[in-house]
């Protein structure tokens, strides 16, 4: 594994922090091409991206120390564990949330820019999982298997000989997957006028490979009926994608609006 990419003198270019750098502007990039197609203002998606981002790191670091809050109170963590730990989950709630009231001070129509947003969320992930890989953190179980790999050379997981199970690099295939099928949906349910669908595939699909993927996980189990933190919220997530896309696909057809107004 390789945590750092470029090292010139006092410079360092971190592999993970470099490929969410790349995540995050190809999510605006590909946002924001997308929204005129869609009518909407493609300048509302970087100050929406910005309160999004902020708003999924504080959710992401909350629900983290929220997880380990026994760890904590303990004494058995310190200040670098508090820095580095982020919830997945908890960045998408808190980044949903932010959205959620950028749009409501901004007088947007949220489902709107959900839609548009989400499949950008997810290819985003996508790239922040090869980081993951890089720097050696959210690896898999142990394994003797051919595709089992060693991360000698991470600060997360250091055991010469031992191999583990790439998982980083499925759940980025997966979210790579994950962002075109929702892109081939939004073609084809756009047409409907019906908004609020392509935010709940989303959470429906991503529901459904976190709680798969952590069976490959090394997280530990048996806090919630023997399941993992992950999974416990995934059943949540699920129901919420699927209540999502039963609702807004059996409302009334609805007439596509013309662009918003730019300032």
């Amino acid at each position: 594994m390789r945590q750092i990419l470029i090292e010139l003198g006092p410079i360092k270019i971190y592999s993970y922090g470099l490929m969410i750098a790349i995540g995050v502007i190809m999510a605006f990039m590909v946002a924001e091409k997308r929204s005129p197609k869609k009518g909407l203002d493609e300048e509302r998606i970087f100050p929406l991206g910005i309160w999004c981002a902020v708003g999924g790191f504080l959710g992401a670091k909350v629900l983290y120390v929220i997880t380990e809050y026994e760890k904590l109170f303990a004494g058995k963590m310190s200040f670098r564990d508090v820095m580095y730990g982020f919830v997945v989950y908890g960045g998408i709630i808190g980044g949903i949330l932010a959205g959620y009231l950028y749009c409501k001070v901004k007088k947007l129509n949220f489902l709107k820019y959900f839609d548009i947003v989400m499949p950008s969320i997810a290819l985003a992930q996508g790239f922040g999982r090869i980081g993951c890989f890089l720097a050696g953190c959210c690896y898999g179980r142990e394994t003797d298997a051919w595709y089992g790999m060693e991360f000698n050379n991470s600060v997360y997981y250091n055991m010469v000989g031992v191999k583990v199970i790439p998982t980083q690099l499925i759940m980025s295939a997966a979210n790579f997957v994950h962002f075109f099928l929702l892109v081939f949906i939004a073609n084809k349910v756009y047409k409907t006028g019906k908004d609020g669908i392509i935010a709940g595939c989303y959470l429906l699909f991503y529901s459904i490979g976190r709680f798969l993927i952590e069976f490959l996980r090394n997280d530990p189990r048996g806090g919630v009926g023997g399941l993992s933190t992950s999974q416990f919220i995934s059943l949540f997530i699920f129901a919420a994608g699927v209540g999502m896309v039963l609702f807004f696909g059996l409302r009334k057809r609805k007439t596509i609006q013309e662009p918003e107004a730019t300032e």
